[in-house]
């Protein structure tokens, strides 16, 4: 699902909203989740999960082209852990 997506289904289940109000709801929501992030912060949406930053060193990488060996600088990456409930609810639908 995309964005998009996601906003037009939110729209259609709510009907007295404007997809204009979801689509600046969903919008802000996901850039607060950036801004937080970009601080340092951890975002825990209790039941779905907890977005947070992970670092990953400096290290020397191979270009797979060539073979040839890279330095590959030291980054901050986005992680996600889904919490318990969003488990639950993606074994139970596979497994019914």
């Amino acid at each position: 699902m995309i964005k998009s997506e996601l906003i037009q289904r939110i729209a259609s289940r709510n009907g007295h909203l404007y997809q204009r109000d979801v689509e600046t709801i969903v919008t802000t929501i996901l850039d607060e989740i950036a801004l937080a992030l970009a601080r340092g912060d951890r975002v825990e949406l209790r039941g779905f999960g907890a977005f947070s930053v992970k670092r990953r060193e400096a290290r020397t990488g191979r270009n797979p082209r060539t073979g040839e060996q890279v330095s590959v600088e030291e980054k901050s990456v986005p992680f996600f852990k889904t919490g318990k409930e969003m488990r639950e609810r993606l074994n139970e639908t596979s497994n019914g």
